[in-house]
């Protein structure tokens, strides 16, 4: 009996479809996945008849692979219409696809409605009433839970060109599926609810969707009634405020109110976008209660939420009535807030706090918000530390730096003394970004000596970390900054007595050398460098020798040989085996022989 490749070369007009079968029976998935990977080549060999009549036939009655070929192959019969010939023959790649929207896989099902939503587009209307509806229908009425959820992602791409007969019949079928006796039909349900409110036309949204949407959000599910929140906001940006306040309000303060945490997290999240659904008066009448509530919620992961939304809350309230309401609802759950027993509250509270200023003004921030400030700049939660200092900007410019300094700067250079070396480590790690909020002439006044002294602290960590700190300074502040403010001290530390401070001085000649000019390389540090070879520690040798390997293309080439060339030399002879070693290097890679 022939095997398929004779086949193959008795009668060319087999061999793309042969080669097909061969490759999806291989055992090693990979060649199986290659293979639908090159799904379009195939379709191009073989011309849209052949691609119509054979390859996508074959292809919907041999869905029974591994999931990530199953995947791939959903992914590629989304981009198939020009290879079937156009959209008048689109409708034959449904039935491929319509199999791979039931698969237990959710991904793949993910991927063949992502694909059938592209393929409704290129229906015309009579193809689209003709083929996808009907497969919208089956899918809907499907025996299995998988058709019926991936059926509830359809509704929204065909409904707008469909008749008002169809019209319908598929709102009435999205109701039954929003009541299905299958928990993931209805949470697929409650996901696409929004989506497809906003293609129904508005007399169908209060008649229909609404007691949808009333439904699942008291759904005995709580991951159902968690979804219709999001539907929530969808709905009530289409409806007026009478109706909003009427249908939607009474359902939504339940939902901030429910028993399941997660259901109240997923109002918090989507608290602001709520809140431009609705408008300023029903903000003012219903979302400030709850608001409050959300931020003195028994969960930590619910008041997270609802503290990340502070400003963007307070920012969107009507300007008549936001002073007032920041002031008597507000500022109280924040300053309870503020020493909330979960860092990740403290955290998220500090990201947003200070945005609060301008909205404020001057004086209210000078008198309610400056010790709260203070409060979260003393906390032992690096990150809440770090956001209140990255948004100092924000106060800054209501307040001014001198008031700035007199109240924050002092708590900022408490920490940056502290005894624990990794309060000190942390505050490091934040001046960069002080520096560039406060400006230059006041960092030299409050903040330059500090930088300075951390050069020299006994722990390492924070000797490494001051040099990289210098580095980013320099990139702030510029070269002649450097040259009036770094360069004394780099020097002052080459003479010092202890030996760890001459090596501080050439890891921070190291991590400058690409952030400053080659005259001040050449004029300045370069001599510093030299100076040091011949030190009688050999830690300090061999280190002169790593940086002159790395100063070396960067100064004048008459300088490398004047300069460099013999201290390298020197060193290369050096009765330390590491200096010796770091010395050749250094030749070898600077091309002195």
């Amino acid at each position: 009996m022939a095997s398929t490749s004779d086949q193959c070369t008795a009668d060319d007009s087999l061999y793309p479809i042969a080669v097909l079968i061969d490759e999806l029976r291989n055992e090693d998935v990979q060649r199986r996945l290659n293979s639908i990977k090159k799904l379009s080549t195939i379709a191009l060999a073989l011309g849209v008849e052949r691609s119509r009549g054979e390859l996508i036939p074959f292809l919907t009655d041999t869905i029974y692979d591994e999931d990530e070929v199953l995947l791939a192959l959903a992914e590629q019969l989304g981009t198939f219409t020009p290879l079937v010939g156009g959209q008048e023959h689109v409708p034959c790649l449904l039935a491929p696809l319509e199999s791979l929207a039931t698969v237990e896989e959710t991904v793949v099902r993910d991927k063949a409605v992502e694909s059938l939503r592209k393929l409704s587009e290129e229906h015309s209307q009579a193809d689209l009433e003709t083929h996808f509806v009907p497969m919208v229908k089956r899918l809907a009425a499907g025996d299995w839970f998988t058709s019926r959820t991936s059926a509830c992602g359809l509704f929204s791409v065909c409904y707008t060109r469909c008749n008002a007969t169809i019209k319908g019949e598929l709102r009435a079928m999205f109701n039954c599926l929003c009541g299905d006796d299958t928990p993931m039909v209805r949470r697929a349900a409650a996901s696409k609810l929004g989506e497809f409110a906003k293609v129904v036309e508005p007399e169908y949204i209060k008649s229909d969707l609404i007691p949808m949407f009333n439904s699942l959000a008291s759904d005995e599910q709580d991951s159902v009634r968690l979804l219709a929140v999001e539907a929530c906001v969808s709905i009530a940006s289409l409806l007026s405020n009478e109706d909003t306040e009427s249908l939607i309000m009474p359902t939504m303060r339940c939902c901030a109110e429910d028993k399941s945490w997660r259901v109240r997290y997923m109002v918090a999240d989507k608290f602001n976008e709520l809140q431009d659904a609705v408008g300023p008066e029903i903000t003012k009448q219903d979302l400030v209660p709850a608001f409050q509530s959300l931020l003195k919620d028994c969960e930590a992961e619910v008041r997270a939420a609802a503290s990340h939304k502070v400003k963007a809350f307070c920012d969107k309230l009507s300007p008549g009535a936001r002073e007032q309401i920041i002031m008597t609802s507000i500022l109280p759950c924040v300053k309870d807030l503020v020493s909330d027993a979960n860092q990740h509250v403290k955290s998220a509270l500090a990201s947003v706090i200070m945005g609060l200023s301008p909205i404020l003004g001057k004086d209210n921030t000078i008198q309610h918000l400056l010790p709260l400030f203070l409060a979260q700049l003393k906390d032992e939660c690096p990150e809440v530390r770090l956001n209140i200092i990255s948004n100092l900007d924000c106060v800054n410019e209501v307040i001014g730096i001198q008031q700035l300094s007199q109240s924050l700067l002092p708590a900022i250079v408490e920490l940056a003394e502290d005894n624990k070396w990794r309060v000190r480590l942390a505050i490091i790690e934040y001046m960069p970004l002080l520096a560039g909020q406060l400006g230059v002439e006041f960092f030299d006044e409050k903040l330059n000596l500090l930088c300075m002294q951390w050069l020299v602290d006994n722990v390492f960590a924070i000797r490494e970390a001051a040099t990289n700190n210098l580095k980013k300074l320099v990139e702030k502040f510029g070269a002649s900054w450097a040259k009036r403010t770094v360069i004394p001290r780099i020097l002052e530390m080459s003479r010092d007595q202890n030996y760890l401070h001459r090596m501080t001085c050439l890891f921070c000649i190291n991590v400058l050398i690409d952030v400053v000019e080659s005259e001040v390389l050449s004029k300045d540090m370069l001599p510093i460098v030299t100076a040091l070879a011949t030190d009688a520690v050999a830690n300090v040798r061999f280190n002169v020798a790593k940086t002159l390997q790395k100063l070396g293309p960067k100064v004048e080439a008459s300088l490398c040989v004047a300069q460099v060339k013999p201290v390298l030399e020197k060193l290369s002879g050096d009765g330390d085996v590491d200096v010796k070693f770091y010395a050749e290097e250094a030749m070898a890679a600077l091309s002195i022989k």
